[in-house]
């Protein structure tokens, strides 16, 4: 295992790591509710969203949008009567807003996590959920600059991370209770080419590990984290490899630093946030900060 440093203890269920320009990394704790920054050893609130914040992203109005998957999942049991949905955090005031529950008429049911492309845009997973022995699908989306909201698959099972290639042309997603990792070929940003809805199987995790977040590297493999596992990296022809992290609930990574090799990973069985030097530089997102 490699050498890592721990940069926040305490969190409770850590997950969505942003990595700031000013040295700090903004991420969610599903269940407190929160954003909150890591800075310098320490830890502060900038926004109680309540629900199960999970996924997080910088827009291009610089505001942090954030997958809230409402309530009663294992991470915040106790907030089973809040509505999922697309939330947006204002830095500046602290403030949140509500700006998607529901596509097509239909009600948002978990939103997991998401990704912002050079358009303006972004895509979204909802993981879907279970009431009693049954299991609501789940479904992949797309957000236009102005605001459309579209459903591009739907009837997965537990679509998690989501990330797209570097070029844009694939955008991927991590089916946690299967552990493969899918990609949908692009046609045009938010466009799936004809025929490709259901995407096509990249390759699948070893061990039945479980696979959560994710995040890509500049030269397009993807990097997800693996519950039990830790992080399992794989590569566009279907290569897999591992890296171990010590936390069997390993929720997501981010790349972050000057050179872009500073991976920061949430540890969510030990509420820790750390940071490992990786072998090869992640890919800058789009309106990063």
């Amino acid at each position: 295992m490699k050498h890592f440093d721990v940069l926040a203890e305490g969190l409770q269920f850590p997950e969505g790591p942003i990595a700031c320009a000013d040295g700090s990394v903004l991420l969610v704790e599903i269940a407190r509710g929160t954003l909150t920054r890591v800075w310098n050893g320490r830890t502060e609130i900038v926004c109680t969203l309540g629900g199960g914040p999970n996924g997080a992203a910088f827009g291009p109005d610089g505001h942090v949008y954030i997958t809230n998957t409402g309530g009663g999942g294992m991470a915040n049991p106790e907030a089973a009567h809040l509505q999922a949905g697309i939330d947006r955090v204002d830095l500046a005031t602290g403030r949140s807003e509500r700006l998607i529950d529901a596509v097509g008429g239909h009600p948002l049911s978990a939103p997991n996590d998401l990704v912002f492309d050079r358009t303006g845009g972004f895509w979204f997973t909802d993981f879907g959920h279970e009431t009693g022995r049954i299991r609501h699908r789940s479904g992949i989306y797309y957000v236009t600059a102005g605001g459309q909201a579209s459903e591009v698959s739907f009837g997965g099972t537990g679509y998690n991370g989501i990330g797209l290639s570097p070029d844009e042309t694939t955008v991927y997603a991590a089916e946690t209770f299967t552990g493969r990792l899918i990609a949908f070929d692009l046609e045009a940003p938010g466009k799936v080419v004809k025929g490709g809805r259901g995407g096509r199987l990249v390759g699948t995790a070893p061990n039945r590990a479980f696979l959560d977040s994710l995040a890509v590297q500049a030269n397009g493999d993807v990097c997800v984290a693996s519950i039990r596992d830790g992080i399992t990296i794989v590569a566009p022809d279907g290569g897999i490899r591992r890296e171990a992290v010590p936390d069997r609930l390993t929720t997501n990574i981010c790349f972050g630093g000057s050179d872009l090799r500073d991976a920061f990973i949430t540890l969510s069985q030990t509420g820790r946030l750390i940071r490992m030097r990786w072998d090869a530089p992640g890919l800058r997102l789009n309106y990063a900060r």
